[in-house]
């Protein structure tokens, strides 16, 4: 069932409903899911509440771990950019739209800074719905051409991305006046985290000895979906101690950071500056309070890093044969603050999580070289 995380209001599983009327998150609880045969992502999901026949996969999930030397030091890397649409936010995609396909919705209005966008409409087509997404007017070139070319209507909004967010909620309005339509933020719903979270089972079932996790933070699913994952493992008494969550953010936009060193349980609010890490530019994450507390409950942290430190290690990341993108840079430089601070030490396995590749942002990547 799903539980809504402020004041406790429960609604079925395949009921259309993306967040509670009175403003909160939900949360998916009520199953229990050992590993199973099948692949990818789906051996850790066979019990979630799904119709089988309604399933949409396209072989995400299973990518690969690997110890690699970057920028002078040594680190486990999962690379997710590796999935089918080349983000991570495949493995949440494929659940989302397997649920929206099982709830019999034909047709979703979603919002994205492009990764998800491109996510959402390569699953919608395989699945037969109709998509709708709504980015910022500055997304990059290679992620606007992929959404339009599987056939989702591409709405540019200008102005920021929570100005886009609130452009497809309005839009998703139209849900209560047209029949099957569904405003399919992967932001606010609980399915696309337990997608997310096979990434860490995945590196628990191959690097059970790992110690932290270096992520990209924007709206927060990679962590959360880690912290998920982390609470499955411990009913199954397979974890004892947590392994440290470490969150990046982009100096430019940091608003989890800001609040984490604050002491504070819900993100601050900051006037946002430009960043290459246009994946993690979300000044106004729904799930923040959440997302503090995973990493708080974790014993990890928060760090930022300067435009010139994504660009530094997107070079450093280059050179070692991963190719990705500013985002994804964005972890790799929180890593190695993370390192020369102590904060985390050389012994300690740790696993660095590269997210989307850089053939989406190749555009950016030029500018910034050529520039």
């Amino acid at each position: 069932m799903l539980i809504c995380t402020r004041c406790s209001r429960q609604f079925g599983d395949w009921e259309p409903v993306w967040r509670c009327p009175c403003g909160g998150t939900l949360r998916l609880t009520g199953y229990e899911v050992p590993p199973s045969e099948a692949r990818g992502i789906w051996r850790y999901l066979q019990g979630l509440p799904l119709d089988p026949s309604r399933l949409v996969s396209m072989g995400e999930g299973g990518t690969p771990l690997i110890e690699r030397r970057v920028g002078g030091r040594a680190a486990w890397f999962k690379l997710d950019y590796l999935a089918p649409t080349g983000s991570y936010k495949d493995r949440g995609m494929a659940v989302l739209v397997s649920w929206l396909r099982s709830a019999g919705i034909t047709r979703v209005v979603e919002d994205s800074s492009g990764n998800a966008g491109s996510s959402m409409a390569a699953y919608c087509a395989a699945g037969g719905v109709a998509c709708d997404v709504y980015v910022p007017e500055y997304t990059s070139a290679g992620k606007c051409v992929q959404i339009a070319a599987y056939g989702a209507r591409l709405v540019r909004v200008p102005g920021t991305r929570e100005d886009t967010t609130r452009a497809a909620e309005r839009a998703g309005e139209g849900q209560e006046k047209e029949k099957n339509l569904f405003y399919a933020s992967h932001n606010w719903s609980p399915w696309f985290l337990h997608g997310v979270k096979t990434w860490f089972l995945e590196v628990f079932d191959t690097l059970p000895a790992v110690r932290n996790v270096v992520v990209p933070v924007g709206q927060g699913s990679i962590a959360l979906g880690a912290r998920l994952a982390m609470e499955d493992l411990r009913r199954q008494g397979r974890l004892e101690g947590l392994p440290r969550i470490f969150a990046v953010q982009p100096v430019h936009c940091d608003p989890l950071a800001r609040a984490f060193d604050a002491g504070l349980d819900e993100p601050v609010r900051i006037e946002k500056r430009e960043t290459a890490a246009e994946g993690i530019a979300s000044a106004e994450p729904v799930r923040g309070d959440e997302v503090l507390r995973a990493v708080r409950e974790s014993g990890g942290g928060f760090v930022t890093v300067s435009e010139a430190e994504i660009w530094s290690a997107h070079a450093e990341l280059c050179r070692a044969g991963l190719y990705v993108e500013p985002t994804s840079a964005a972890a790799a430089a929180g890593w190695s603050k993370l390192c020369g601070a102590g904060r985390v030490e050389a012994a300690e396995p740790t696993v660095v999580y590269l997210s989307g590749i850089g053939l989406k942002a190749t555009d950016k990547i030029a500018e910034h070289r050529d520039g």
